[in-house]
């Protein structure tokens, strides 16, 4: 197998896009995080069945991370990302350094109003800054006619997809299915931090989800199937939970814009050391209004650590999710 070419600058990337540019081919992206599993490569495969060219990127934002979470601790492997890369298609790989990325004297920073607020955004102050800003300058640098993000960070997507058309970027946003291990766990790169006691319960969070959707579809109450889905979560151990809200699938709530229902407990919840945020959208039709979204986060873990977002995004709908992972 070809070892896949690797750029490292701005100007590296533009002169190797412009190159497929002159012979006409359409350029796809996807921007990764790295720590790179299946539903990383999904995400390639797809950008390879709508554009002749693929790039991935592979960077660590460290603007998308709070004081406390764990940008230090995050998985890296770029030699066998790569491998992995160059096996599912790929064309190029960008992994540029935090000075290419962020030079002395950059002080702009992308704020996406509205669908970034509530949920995470209420959860994780600064988070989607933080993602806005680096898929923003992503874009830009790369300039591909489609870009791939993962339904995994559902409310993540939303942001991106406002993003790109306040901004007239001119770039296909697609969202991707959640990939997800054969007990319904969703694939993330921060299950590499589950014990076997937590991987073992860790699929109880799908499980939780499918058993809400089915109780939508029902017509039951919206507020008894959140607060049933708390009480299921905390059952099979998962601790405080950060809220479950059924939402517009594109417009997002926050969990306090209206009375929560009873046993949905304190908005956070503690699950090993992981602080996931985890999405599953819902079908339209499932319950009242035909609205669809549905929103679970967990908190920092015992040494107090707070993740960032795992990425397949950079890197995080149902199960375990870590970002564009």
């Amino acid at each position: 197998m070809t070892a896949l070419p690797i750029v490292r600058t701005v100007a590296d990337l533009r002169a190797a896009v412009a190159g497929w540019r002159r012979e006409g081919l359409s350029v796809g992206f996807v921007p990764t995080m790295g720590a790179l599993h299946e539903g990383h490569l999904s995400l390639v495969r797809l950008a390879l069945s709508r554009a002749d060219r693929v790039v991935a990127s592979i960077f660590v934002n460290p603007a998308q991370f709070g004081p406390s979470e764990d940008l230090a601790a995050y998985p890296r492997d770029e030699a066998g990302d790569a491998g992995k890369l160059a096996g599912a298609g790929c064309h190029l790989l960008f992994a540029p350094s935090v000075d290419e990325m962020y030079p002395a004297g950059a002080a702009t920073v992308v704020t996406v109003s509205g669908v970034s607020e509530p949920l995470d955004g209420q959860a994780r102050p600064g988070h989607f800054a933080g993602v806005a800003t680096v898929v923003a300058k992503l874009l830009n640098q790369v300039r591909p006619d489609v870009a791939v993000f993962g339904e995994k960070d559902y409310q993540q997507l939303q942001v991106i997809r406002r993003l790109s058309a306040d901004l007239d970027l001119g770039v296909e946003i697609l969202g991707a299915p959640t990939a997800r291990a054969s007990d319904g766990l969703a694939l993330s790169s921060r299950n590499a931090y589950l014990t076997a006691e937590e991987r073992q319960r860790a699929p109880e969070l799908a499980a939780a989800l499918a058993e809400a959707v089915l109780a939508l579809r029902s017509g039951a109450l919206v507020a008894r199937v959140e607060a049933g889905a708390v009480a299921r979560l905390q059952a099979a151990g998962f601790g405080p939970v950060d809220y479950v809200d059924r939402s517009p699938a594109s417009r997002p709530k926050s969990p306090d814009s209206r009375r929560r229902p009873p046993g949905a407990g304190p908005p956070h919840r503690q699950y090993g050391g992981l602080n996931r945020p985890t999405r599953r959208p819902l079908p339209a039709g499932a319950g009242p209004g035909r609205r669809a979204g549905r929103h679970r986060q967990c908190r920092p873990d015992r040494a107090g650590r707070r993740p960032g977002r795992d990425s397949a995004n950079p890197g995080r709908p149902a199960g375990v999710s870590g970002r564009p992972g």
